[in-house]
C-alpha cells in the first residue's frame, strides 16, 4: 500500500541545529555503489520505468541537434545530463528509503515524494539546476561559435575531423572541458545530498545546500572522487544512443541515497510517515469511490 506524509510541519525548524557531517574515504563510495547496485537488483522494472523518460529525452534532443545541424551541442547536452540527474533521481531516493527500512518497494511508493512536505524545495532545487543546464547549453553555443563560427558542420565525420584535427577543435575541447567543469562543480556543491535530505528531514532548500556545501568542505577528495564517477559513467551511460542511462541513472540515485546515509548524521527524530489504512470498498460503492475525499470512516 502507498504511503502517505505526515502534514506536520518539515523535521528542521529555523533553530534546529545543523545535521553533523561526517568524513568519508573513497572505500565508502565503493560501497555506496554496491548498495545501490542491490537496490537496482530489487526493483530493477520499477526502476527502469522511472527513469524511461531520460533515454527517450535523451534521444529526442539527440535528433533536434542532428535535424537542425547543430551537432556541436550533442556533447554538451549529453554532459549537461550530470546537471540534471540528482532531480531526475528522486523517485529512487524513495525507493531506496523504503528498502532500508525494510518496506515494500513499487513504483507506486517511488511517486510519494510528490506529497512530501518539502516538495516545494525540491521543485526549487531542480528549477535551479535546469537553470544551470541551460546556461551551460548557451556557454557550449557561444565557445562554438567563437572559434568555428555560424557555419554548421556537415556531417559526423566532417565535425569530428574539425575537433580532433584543428587548432580550433584542440581549443573547443579544452575551454569547453573546463567550462563544463565549473558548471558540474557548481552543481555538485549544491545538490550532492540536498535532495536525499529534502526526502529524509523535511528540509527547505537552504538547509538542504548548505549542508551539501558543508559535505564538499569536509570532504573534498571523496566528493570530487564522486563527481568524476557520477560523469564517467553517465558518459558511458549515453554512448549506445542514450539507452544505458536507464541502468547508470538508477544507479547513481540509489548509490546517492546510500552515500547520504555515509556522511550526514541520521535525524535523531525522523518525520513519521504513518501507513495507509486500506479501505473496504464493494461494487456497491461506484461511483462514489471516484470521490474518496467526501468519504468519512475508517
Amino acid at each position: 500500500m502507498a504511503t502517505t506524509y505526515s502534514s506536520a510541519p518539515p523535521a528542521i525548524a529555523a533553530d534546529d541545529p545543523a545535521p553533523v557531517v561526517h568524513r568519508i574515504g573513497l572505500a565508502d563510495l565503493g560501497a555506496a555503489l554496491r548498495q545501490g547496485w542491490d537496490d537496482f537488483k530489487a526493483v530493477p522494472s520499477h526502476a527502469v520505468m522511472l527513469v524511461l523518460i531520460y533515454p527517450v529525452l535523451g534521444l529526442v534532443l539527440a535528433r533536434l541537434v542532428h535535424g537542425y545541424a547543430v551537432l556541436p551541442l550533442l556533447f554538451p547536452l549529453a554532459a549537461g545530463f550530470a546537471l540534471l540527474g540528482p532531480f531526475a533521481a528522486l523517485g529512487l531516493y524513495e525507493l531506496s528509503r523504503r528498502r532500508e527500512l525494510g518496506q515494500p518497494a513499487s513504483a507506486s511508493d517511488a511517486l510519494a515524494v510528490l506529497r512530501s512536505p518539502s516538495l516545494g524545495a525540491m521543485l526549487g532545487l531542480g528549477a535551479i539546476l535546469l537553470a544551470l543546464f541551460l546556461v551551460w547549453i548557451a556557454a557550449a553555443q557561444a565557445i562554438y561559435v567563437s572559434l568555428f563560427g555560424y557555419a554548421p558542420a556537415a556531417a559526423i565525420p566532417d565535425f569530428v575531423r574539425r575537433v580532433l584535427t584543428t587548432p580550433e577543435g584542440w581549443s573547443l575541447m579544452l575551454i569547453g572541458c573546463g567550462v563544463g567543469f565549473l558548471f558540474a562543480l557548481a552543481a555538485l556543491c549544491l545538490s550532492v545530498v540536498a535532495f536525499p535530505m529534502m526526502l529524509d528531514r523535511h528540509a527547505g532548500i537552504s538547509d538542504a545546500m548548505a549542508t551539501s556545501l558543508r559535505v564538499v568542505a569536509v570532504n573534498p577528495l571523496p566528493i570530487s572522487a564522486w563527481g568524476t564517477i557520477v560523469v564517467v559513467l553517465l558518459v558511458i551511460g549515453s554512448i549506445p544512443a542514450f539507452l544505458g542511462l536507464a541502468v547508470v541513472v538508477p544507479l547513481l540515485g540509489h548509490a546517492t541515497w546510500h552515500l547520504y546515509r555515509k556522511v550526514v548524521e541520521p535525524n535523531p527524530n525522523p518525520p513519521q510517515i504513518p501507513p495507509t489504512r486500506a479501505l473496504k470498498r464493494s461494487a456497491a460503492d461506484f461511483p462514489a469511490n471516484l470521490f474518496q475525499w467526501k468519504r468519512n470512516g475508517p
